[in-house]
This record gives structure tokens, sequence and C-alpha cells, in this order.
């Protein structure tokens, strides 16, 4: 069946139980289309087969077989179209009780496999606001229960992605300078060609990651090519290894090239017209000294060489092809101008000489072209009708159009949009090897390093990479960008799956005793995700001798009751300390009677290590940027700005379960956060804190403690008539009088009670 379901992404309520049968069964190809007045089903070819939801969920699940041959399906699917719109609280409430007693001993509605029946009720309750509202005082666990696993099912939240990206992406277009929605110029539908061209010399990072997605995107867009081409004109740097880790990252972000090309394919038409240039006039040979060039360029001089004969700016071209001595010395450049307002435009070198063995020709060739000749050219050759370049390039453009000009042929047009920038972070090559060869960093895919294999090292997926960056859309302006949108994007996308474990902190863990707990070790099978079944399970250690951390053993009072998750509420009945303050032991009485509800602590705790039941040691390790500055000016240099301590490392126990992961695996620490599973290093498993986006995660540790040097502890009021400020923070601002000066302002008269401040 060639089946397209068109959904309105603003259709009221939301045709959740029709989309998400279609993305799970695969039956029909979804079209988000802000345009489409209606839900519509298309079979064959044939327009508006079906329009009504309930109608689309019958004919999709009769083609996916998924329909139930239970007696009871009609009247779910009867339900669910009273759940769409259904308002009464009393209503809602009965409804919601039936589902839930009727789901207590089953996994389904219908039989022991998903059918439409629960496509069809899920969808109800997730477009209606006020059942939603109802499902989140937790009063329906066994309805709770499979709702969520609905809900978190891969296809599920495939769906909910790509909703959330169509309505972001006509917000985009509506608020942006430049949003997609703006089209390139001159584009025919069926004849546009892209194209991404990486210099195999390093590895991707986050800003390839949007030209290669957007060089995709505007090509799909028009029904077009994108070519991948490797800018490959300088053997000192590039290597084969480069260019098969660009090929894996781009696989990985889902960007498919429609052909694999190199610049030097082209070597030998770039030399004839590089010979063609300087036979026309418009090129010549130089031998000035590389700081001599620069300052004549800046000064606006023209080389003594710019009038040479075309005979002897052809002798010095062979010169430089043989990699002589001789040659080494001599340049080609563009003669265009010497003295352009537009620097650019100052006679730009096109060819210079290298011996070093290419890659890929070998020695083959001793002359190389730049990029500022070698692109306007190869795009040309290569039939690429829009070259999408960032902005960085613009004062550049003029010179690819001179290029192309000169040599007479096909144009090519050009689309700027803004290079990508976050804060803290470095993005140039050049600076990246640098941290590398200084061992900064343990290499390109360093968590610290802004590269795609850096940051998926560090947590980030690829579905979160490939969203935020559709979301950035070709903007033209010049922003560097806070970590926390993506990180916020990336939680939400690993929340949903990543299995639960819990560690506590090695360094002075504390032994508890259970009175009331097992005398001899139990075991008890859960789930690694409460609300997500189908992520496993995992077995849990019950004994009466367990750990705790220091400063939840710390916290506690007295007779306090708190909650041990997984297991039930226990009474502190007495702690030991030793003489620096340091809880040494701790009894406790078990209360499985205790309401967990009651209590203000719910702690995580293992078993206490025994030969039979031992506990791994792991690392958790949390990073900081590389640079202490935000944002780097022209005239910084950057190696003065390099943080001195960007890794940090604590040793903790943690439960048995961890002992099944796999590289890479993404999971969470309990109370600690999202990890990723590094692997083993010098036999401890490492695992790297993933950010979340809150302000906490993303903040420089580095500039925060500086900060936090400088202030200084708060001053003591002097006096108890107004309550204390709180500390101003350290501020560039200049200083103003106080409003009121010295003057202590007496508290007014009041019958209300008193509350404490909360800067106290």
């Amino acid at each position: 069946m060639a089946a397209i379901l068109t959904v309105p992404t603003k259709q009221s309520p939301f045709p959740y139980g029709a989309t998400a049968l279609a993305a799970y069964t695969g039956a029909a190809a979804i079209n988000f289309d802000e345009a489409a007045t209606g839900l519509a089903l298309e079979l064959n070819g044939q327009s508006e087969f079906a329009t009504n939801e309930d109608d689309i969920i019958a004919i999709l699940a009769k083609e996916a077989d998924l329909a139930g041959d239970s007696a009871k399906s009609p009247a779910f699917l009867t339900l669910a179209t009273k759940l769409r719109t259904l308002a009464a609280f009393p209503e809602i409430v009965a409804a919601l009780d039936s589902l839930d007693d009727h789901l207590a001993y089953r996994t389904y509605l219908v039989g022991h496999d998903i059918t439409a029946a629960d496509w069809a009720v899920w969808g109800a309750l997730k477009g209606n606001i006020k059942i939603l509202g109802l499902l989140k005082n937790n009063q329906h666990k066994h309805l709770l229960r499979w709702f969520f696993h609905l809900d978190t099912l891969k296809s599920t939240q495939t769906l909910i992605t790509d909703l959330a990206s169509a309505k972001a992406s006509k917000a985009r277009s509506n608020k942006t300078a430049a949003g997609f929605a703006l089209g390139l110029q001159g584009a025919v539908d069926g004849q546009v060609v892209t194209r991404f061209p990486p210099e195999p010399s390093g590895y991707l990072h986050i800003g390839h990651a949007k030209a290669a997605l957007l060089n995709q995107y505007f090509a799909r867009m028009y029904n077009g090519k994108m070519l991948i081409r490797f800018d490959d004109t300088n053997p000192s740097k590039e290597t084969s290894e480069f260019e098969e880790t660009i090929m894996e990252d781009l696989q990985l972000m889902g960007v498919h090239g429609d052909g694999v090309t190199h610049t030097s394919d082209y070597f030998d038409q770039l030399f004839d017209l590089a010979v063609k240039m300087i036979k026309e006039g418009n090129a010549y040979a130089d031998d000035t000294e590389k700081e001599q060039m620069q300052k004549e360029r800046f000064d606006g001089i023209a080389s003594k060489h710019r009038e040479d004969s075309v005979e002897d700016n052809l002798k010095h071209f062979e010169e430089m092809k043989t990699g002589s001595t001789e040659g080494l010395r001599w340049c080609i450049r563009a003669k265009i101008s010497f003295e352009n307002p537009n620097k650019a435009l100052r006679d730009p070198v096109i060819y210079r000489c290298n011996p070093t063995p290419h890659h890929r020709t070998g020695d083959k060739w001793k002359i190389y072209p730049t990029y500022d000749f070698a692109c306007p050219v190869v795009d040309s050759l290569e039939g690429v009708t829009h070259a999408l370049r960032t902005n960085e390039y613009r004062d550049r453009n003029p010179q690819y159009q001179w290029m192309i000009k000169a040599l007479g042929i096909r144009k090519v047009n050009i689309w700027d949009f803004s290079r990508l920038n976050f804060v803290y972070t470095l993005l140039s090559k050049r600076k990246l090897h640098w941290f590398v060869d200084n061992k900064h960093v343990g290499g390109w895919d360093d968590p610290r390093f802004p590269t795609v294999r850096g940051i998926r090292r560090r947590g980030m997926t690829v579905e979160a990479l490939k969203q935020f960056m559709l979301l950035q859309g070709p903007s033209q302006a010049a922003v560097s960008l806070e970590w926390d949108s993506i990180w916020s994007l990336n939680k939400k996308i690993i929340d949903p799956v990543a299995p639960r474990h819990w560690a506590l902190l090695k360094e002075k863990s504390v032994p508890v005793t259970i009175n009331g707990g097992p005398s001899t070790p139990e075991i008890k099978t859960l789930p690694l995700h409460k609300k997500n079944p189908e992520v496993g399970e995992k077995k849990t250690v019950y004994t009466s001798k367990i750990l705790v951390e220091q400063a939840d053993a710390a916290s506690f009072e007295d007779q306090e009751e708190v909650t041990l998750m997984d297991w039930g509420n226990a009474i502190v009945r007495s702690k030991e300390v030793d003489a620096s303050g340091a809880v040494t032991s701790i009894t406790m009485d078990l209360n499985l009677d205790g309401d967990f509800k009651a209590t203000k602590k719910k702690i995580t705790w293992l078993a206490a290590p025994t030969t039979e039941h031992s506990l791994p040691t792991a690392s958790l390790v949390d990073f900081d940027y590389l640079i202490t500055k935000k944002k780097l000016e022209e005239n910084d240099q950057f190696a003065d700005f390099v943080t001195p301590v960007t890794e940090f490392k604590e040793e903790v126990y943690a439960d048995a379960n961890i002992l099944n992961l796999n590289k890479g695996d993404i999971m969470q620490f309990e109370r600690k956060g999202y990890y990723i599973y590094d692997g083993e290093k010098d036999g401890v498993r490492e695992f790297f804190l993933i950010p979340d986006g809150r302000a906490s995660s993303i903040a420089s540790k580095w500039v925060s403690a500086q900060a936090a040097s400088k202030s200084g502890p708060a001053a003591v009021p002097a006096a108890k008539t107004v309550a204390a400020a709180p500390a101003v923070p350290v501020s560039s601002m200049y200083q103003v009088d106080k409003v009121n000066g010295d003057e202590v302002i007496p508290v007014p008269e009041t019958k209300m009670y008193e509350v404490k401040s909360l800067h106290d």
C-alpha cells in the first residue's frame, strides 16, 4: 500500500492515535503540512481516501494486521472517540478508573500485543489536556504504566520529535531574517546542486555539522543533488584517515551525498586554467617573502613582479612545477587589484609550491591550488548551482565571482549563512590542533572537544544534533550560542530510555545497620526504568548491612524517618561520628509501613559488599570548558585563556548491574545525573557526565570558582533593624550611590506574622 497521511500541525485535538499507529506500523508515510485544512489519508495516489481519524485508524489497522480479533476492540475504539473531547471532570475520572481497572492484570487493552485499540485510546488521552493533567496525579498506576510504555516507544518518540520540528520550522520561518522559506535564489526544482567541501585535515566539528545538514536540506528541498567534495589541496596536513572519519561522522548524522569527489580529481584542469590566467595577464609569479607580501597587501602596495612579462611568469610556474629549490621561492597570484578597499581582492595567492607527497596523487604534483582558486573553479566544473558558505567568507565572495568571470566558466550562486559559534568554545582547526599537539586533550574525539566525535563521546545523541541544527535554520545573525538548548534537547531524547542505576561516593561512605532487614542477602528484580519497562530489568541486593553517602548520613536527624529508595522507610536510631565530625556508622529500624510521601529525604543506597555480592568501583568524570573566556576577541591570544584544570574525577561504588553495560551506553545514576559509559581505564570503569541543559551543568567551573573567591564571605550586618542583603556579586558596571545613602530604614509596624528573610 502506497499511503500518505497528511497531518495539519495545528489540528485540535491533535490526531495522535492515527499518526502514532502510522508511525508504529509504517503503513503510511506521515506528512506534516501547516497549510492542510484537515487530516487526510491518500491510498495509491487517490486523494483524500479518508479524512476521519476513526476511519483512518480502521484502514491502517487492517492494512498492518493490527485490528485485533477481540469483540472488545470496537468498544475501545468508541471510547477513544469519546475521550478526545471529553471535558466533564466526573466523566473523565470514571473513564480513567475503568481503564485502570481493566489494565490491572493486562499489558495491553486487547490480547497480548499492541493493537489499534491501544493506539486509538492512547492518542485520545495524549490529545486531551484535561486528561493528561489528571494522569499526572499518579492515581491510576496501571493506566500510567501502559500509557508511558506506548509513549516511550521509539516510533512514538520519533513521531513527537518530528511534530515538534515541523512546528518549530513554521515558527522559525516567521521569526528569522533568513529562514528556510526564503529558499535559494534562482533555484529550479530538480536542478539544484549543492556541495559540502570539508578539508581532510581534521575531524568534523559542530560547525561543520550545520553546513553539511543545510546543504543536504536544500538539495532535498529542490529534489536536487548534494556532493561531498574533499578539498585536498594541502598535502602537508591532509590524510586518508581524516577522510574516513569525516565520512563516518556524516553517515552517523544521516548525511549522504549523491557523489563523493576530490579537488585533486581536477588538478590537471586547475593547472591548465592557471596557465590560461597567466597567458591572459590575469595572474603573475611572485617571490616576495611571506611577511613582506602580507605588509604590502595590507598597505596597498603593488608587488615588484606585478608587471613581469607573461614569458617570465610561465617560466617561474614551470620551475614551481618541478619542486626545485628555486621553484619553492615562488607562488602565483591573481592579478585583481593591489589597492582595492576589500583586502580579499588584493592579488590573492592562487598557487603555491609544496614538495610533500599527496595522499592520493603521490609525488605527481609539486604545486597545489589554494582554496580561493580551486573552490570556484571546481564548483563550476562539477555543476554546483548554489555554493553555501558561512558569512565569514562574505568579503571573499567578489573574489570568488572574479575567478569565474576571468576564466569564462559557468556562474555559481553564493548563499551565505551564519557560522555556528558557542560560548567558551573554539572551532578553529588550527587552534584545535594546538590543543591536541600540546596534550591538553586526549585526541580529536576528546569529550571536551566540539568535534562531532567529541560531543558524541560526551553523550550527545545524533538525533539531538540533527534536530538542533535544523532548528537553527540558515540565519545570518552572528551570535555565540549558549550550550543549554542543545543539551536540553538531548536530555528530552535520552530521559525516556536511559536505564537507572545507583552510585555512592566511595570516600567516607557510611556503613548502616538495618534492624529488621534480611539476615542473609536477598535479590529482587526491578525495572531499569520505572516509566518504561521496555528498557529492561536489574538485580538489586537487599541486606541488613548497607552503605550510604557521607553527605546523606550527615544530614540525618536523630529519630528521623527517611525513605530508602526501592525499599521503604527506615528510622534513624543512632549515629556515630569521629573527631572531625564525619559520620562513621548509623543504625536504622526498617519501617516498611511508613508513608514515603511523608519523608523529606529519599536516598540511594547499596548493599555492603561481600565475597558473593561485590560492588564494582567506577569513576565519574566531569569536564570544564577548555578556555576561560566566553568569547575571544580578535586580538586575544587563545593560549592565554586556557583553563588550568578541565577534568574532574570522583570514585564511586556502583551497583553491579553496570557490569552489563557496553561502551557508549547512556544511563542515569539517580540523584547524580545522566552519564555515558566510556569503557575501562586502568581497570576502572569510567562514566562521563552528560550536561542536561540546566545552568549548573553548563556553567564554567573555573569562572564560577574565580567569582566566588573574589566575592569572599558576605559581611555580617551591623544592626538587626533590617534583614541582611545578599552579597553583591562582582560586576564590571560602574558604581552609583545608594538611593537612601547609609540611612538605616526602620521596619514598619505590621500585624502580619513574621517570616525569615530568604537571604538570612
